[in-house]
């Protein structure tokens, strides 16, 4: 059996992967995503991990370093955040395109300029229509979980997707907590050996990345949203299987004291565990109010979602992250909106732009988001944002 430590969460980010008996790892180092891969360069040197770790210039080199790797055959892992991930996007498209089952850690991170180290979801928001599976996580054993998890996941042959497992720069990355390690053999037991579907081989050779000319172009962007609208299922599934091994339990979107709850809050990440507090207060003061977290955000958990906020009357959606669109909402609220506009009854929406560039996100403020969104409702404004904790 494994044990309980107090480790930081990049390193157990790090163990994860060592757990999951990766092949290559091929990474840049950018803040605060760095110790996770640092870690894993001296399990590797250490000879206490059998993987080829490839030192790089940049990380569009090492997301191509780890498209050679995933290609012939190799289980692959890599790490980045904000203008790193910016930089190795472009090669992120190829990734999901050729449908290599890469799995990347991203320590969330806001984005420049101005320049800033600190977090925010605008990188994951960057990725989201890279054709990644995205999942996000509240704490740090969440974040070890979900990283072995991810293996699972994304080698799947009915998914063979890569695979970002997104935690909080800082918040999470570089807090030590308590966490549940599994051994080798437990992990062993929920993680076969990876098995390729396809792969580069001189004995049979194949094509991939090949020119996608109008004739083919189109029915190949089907097939992999195909992929991605399918792989709920099989997600739920290497869930439901990881909590009848070892108690733990993930959903795609998960509730908090949403049973007769007028008032939703709906979060992403680890501010989701402040929420649950201002939550706990306002249930003691006699306030109808819950929580609506959404771990799986690619692809959308749409039917979880409509079921955990029927019979509510007005949610607040906080982004961790601007969309620069025009339209008074940022990215999470402007998705929500859509979801729920084909249907017959649904709630007042208000959004709450905050916690960027890692600006704290309090009690108070989760309590001043339920009484905005219930003032706006009731003054019918016209759906729109808020920007809290701002300084005028």
């Amino acid at each position: 059996m494994g044990k309980r430590i107090g480790i930081e969460v990049s390193l157990a980010v790090s163990e994860a992967a060592k757990l999951a008996n990766v092949d290559v790892i091929s990474a840049y180092p950018i803040t605060p995503q760095t110790h996770i891969v640092e870690h894993l360069s001296e399990l590797v040197a250490d000879g206490h991990l059998d993987a080829e770790f490839i030192p790089v210039e940049s990380e569009h080199s090492a997301m191509s370093a780890c498209i050679g790797a995933s290609a012939a055959g190799a289980r692959t892992f890599t790490s980045t955040c904000a203008q790193g991930l910016a930089l190795m996007l472009e090669i992120c498209y190829i990734a999901a395109a050729l449908r290599l089952p890469i799995v990347m850690a991203m320590a969330n991170r806001s984005l420049s300029g101005p320049i800033s180290i600190w977090n925010d979801h605008g990188d994951l928001m960057m990725a989201r229509d890279s054709g990644w599976i995205q999942i996000v996580a509240e704490n740090g054993q969440e974040a070890f979980d979900l990283t072995i998890q991810a293996f699972r996941i994304a080698e799947d042959h009915r998914v063979l997707l890569p695979v970002i497992v997104n935690l909080d720069g800082f918040t999470l990355s570089h807090v030590i907590e308590p966490i549940e390690m599994l051994s080798q053999e437990e992990v062993d037991k929920y993680l076969p050996p990876y098995k390729p579907k396809m792969w580069l081989d001189l004995k049979n050779p194949i094509t991939m990345g090949a020119v996608g000319i109008p004739d083919v172009y189109t029915e190949a962007k089907k097939a992999q949203d195909e992929a991605m609208k399918g792989c709920k299922p099989v997600v739920i599934e290497a869930w439901n299987e990881f909590a009848k091994l070892f108690g733990r339990k993930y959903q795609p979107g998960e509730s908090y004291k949403t049973e007769g709850a007028d008032t939703l809050l709906v979060t992403m990440g680890s501010t989701s565990e402040t929420a649950m507090t201002a939550v706990d207060a306002m249930r003691a003061a006699g306030r109808k109010v819950g929580i609506v977290r959404i771990r799986l955000y690619r692809p959308f958990p749409k039917e979880e979602f409509l079921a955990a906020v029927k019979g509510a009357k007005q949610l607040a959606v906080m982004d961790r992250a601007l969309a620069f669109s025009g339209m008074e909402t940022g990215p999470l609220a402007t998705e929500i909106k859509s979801i729920l506009y084909d249907q017959a009854q649904k709630p007042y929406v208000w959004n709450f732009i905050a916690g960027l560039a890692g600006r704290d996100i309090t009690v108070e403020n989760f309590t001043e988001m339920a009484d905005g969104v219930e003032a706006a409702a009731a003054d019918k404004l016209p759906q729109g944002a808020t920007w809290t904790n701002v300084r005028e």
